[in-house]
């Protein structure tokens, strides 16, 4: 730990050096400019510029004074932690004020009283070691929040592009991790299982309980299949969850749903989730409306169960909360935008979320949001 000392007086300087010494201080720098210290904190200096925990900076220097040199270091993301502790001469209160202000947490006058001098740089000291070891808390979990996010990534499913049908998303968290979640499942040569849902909340507790109900729903699918059966077996995980003692109700909203090639049915559950949209036969737009509660909502869930039949193709479009937030306030005359956005032929070589939302509008949002796009044709 290094204690560098700015001041244009030789004098000042020998006396808080002698301080220093005489305390069993060795490693400390002294410099007469705020140019010098710069300098010195370059980062081309390296090692030694990383090693400056506290600065006693004079307050009154000629060609830069003290208050703005502080300033110009707090603005620097590589010296903004170091500890300032002023020295001045001044008895101006609106300037001390000033002082403290731009990021000084401290300051001493002068003539310097040794007691008061050491006590700050303790201070000064202590309060850099607490924000260093903060900041590689900080760290440490940001890299364990990235890797959690590379695990969620890889559990949503791959785009699918086969001739007679093509499945693919937009996925945009709202941070690191998310509570929407999506996945398709192959079953045999003409059906595919489909699954998009949005868990309460977002960030980190919604993605742990989101990747929790991923791995049930990946066996609910294989040995069930059936949309009632797979969002009964659902819902009875997410009650599993539910603790008497804590005041938070666990729960998602999501749509399930078989598609058929072969019979061309469409049959699917909407459990509370955003109205959805199905274009049949490139004519005809279908609502995708709720069938059930949310899951988890209540233990005893009544589901019901919708059939969608085609005969030549079909689109379904699906998408979570947070997209119809990014659109603005929901009315009637939104609602009936969306539904004409979602008659559309939508490409799948587009990104699904391009057609409901522009691209500044898919940054910076409160909520994830998601975006669902299956087209299917004989």
């Amino acid at each position: 730990m290094t204690i560098l000392v700015v001041d244009d007086n030789q004098v000042n300087l020998f006396v808080i050096e002698k301080i220093l010494k005489s305390d069993g201080y060795e490693k400390f720098v002294s410099v007469q400019s705020a140019k010098e210290m710069f300098d010195y904190l370059d980062p081309s200096n390296a090692p030694k510029c990383y090693d400056v925990n506290v600065i006693l900076l004079d307050v009154m220097m000629p060609e830069m004074d003290g208050i703005e040199a502080c300033r110009i270091l707090k603005q620097n993301p590589q010296w903004k932690d170091i500890q300032v502790i002023f020295v001045t001469a001044l008895e101006d209160k609106s300037k001390l004020s000033e002082a403290l202000d731009v990021g000084g947490i401290d300051y001493i006058t002068k003539p310097i009283n040794r007691i008061e001098l050491l006590a700050r740089i303790r201070v000064g000291k202590r309060l850099k070691s607490e924000l260093d070891w903060h900041t590689n808390q900080e760290k440490i979990i940001q890299s364990e929040l990235d890797l959690a996010a590379r695990v969620q990534q890889s559990l949503l499913s791959p785009p699918v592009h086969e001739p007679d049908i093509s499945i693919t998303a937009s996925y945009l968290p709202s941070s690191n991790l998310a509570g929407d979640l999506y996945y398709w499942d192959k079953l045999d040569e003409d059906r595919y299982a489909v699954m998009l849902l949005d868990m309460m909340g977002h960030g980190v507790s919604a993605s742990l309980v989101c990747m929790y109900i991923s791995s049930v729903l990946r066996e609910a699918i294989k040995k069930l299949t059936d949309p009632k059966r797979v969002i009964s077996e659902l819902n009875r995980y997410m009650n599993l969850l539910q603790n008497e003692k804590e005041n938070i109700l666990y729960y998602f909203t999501g749509v399930y749903f078989i598609i058929d090639t072969k019979q061309k049915t469409v049959e699917y559950v909407n459990a509370g989730h955003p109205k959805g949209y199905a274009l049949v036969d490139g004519e005809k737009t279908v609502p995708i409306t709720s069938t059930s509660y949310a899951v988890g909502f209540v233990e005893d869930i009544k589901i019901e169960k919708a059939v969608i039949p085609y005969n030549s193709s079909i689109q379904i479009v699906l998408f979570t909360d947070g997209v119809l937030e990014a659109m603005g306030p929901c009315d009637l005359e939104s609602e009936k935008e969306l539904c004409k956005i979602a008659s559309r032929h939508w490409s799948t070589d587009i990104s699904p979320i391009d057609y409901l939302l522009k691209g500044e509008l898919q940054h910076n949002q409160p909520d994830d949001m998601c975006v669902l796009l299956l087209r299917a044709n004989s």
